[in-house]
């Protein structure tokens, strides 16, 4: 197969849903104990640790919010090495004037988008597909 084509299957499966709840960004310094707000995701970086987290649990904690979202999964299986799809989907999503942070996990790719975009961000989604 050729990568259009590869991407074509992907966008055609897309099958984008939404999770319940609403999440959050937040940062916190190296060696912060985050076990306690049970997060979804972590990254290290320079500045601290930045952790996906639900946000009743940020805001129980007193962290600074940096970004509150949905939570929305395609449920195609990607792969890491598959080139195309978060460029695809991100771009539709630019388009429509939706803000978009993107966690690639082993299995899907899941999308954080600001919470009144959420169904927006869905109804883009399933035009995509609709027209792989």
């Amino acid at each position: 197969m050729t990568q259009a084509t590869d991407l074509q299957h992907l966008l055609r499966a897309l099958a984008p849903r939404r999770n319940p709840g609403v999440y959050a960004f937040v940062s916190v310094p190296a060696g912060h104990d985050a076990a306690a707000l049970q997060p979804l995701a972590t990254f290290r970086e320079a500045e601290g640790i930045t952790l996906i987290v639900e946000a009743s649990r940020a805001e129980a904690a007193g962290l600074d919010l940096r970004f509150r979202g949905a939570w929305l999964t395609l449920a195609v299986t990607s792969g890491l090495g598959d080139v195309g799809l978060t460029a695809a989907v991100a771009s539709a999503l630019a388009d429509a004037g939706i803000a978009c942070n993107v966690v690639a996990a082993v299995h899907h790719d899941h999308l954080f988008v600001p919470i009144d975009a959420a169904d927006a961000a869905l109804a883009v989604l399933a035009d995509l597909q609709n027209q792989a």
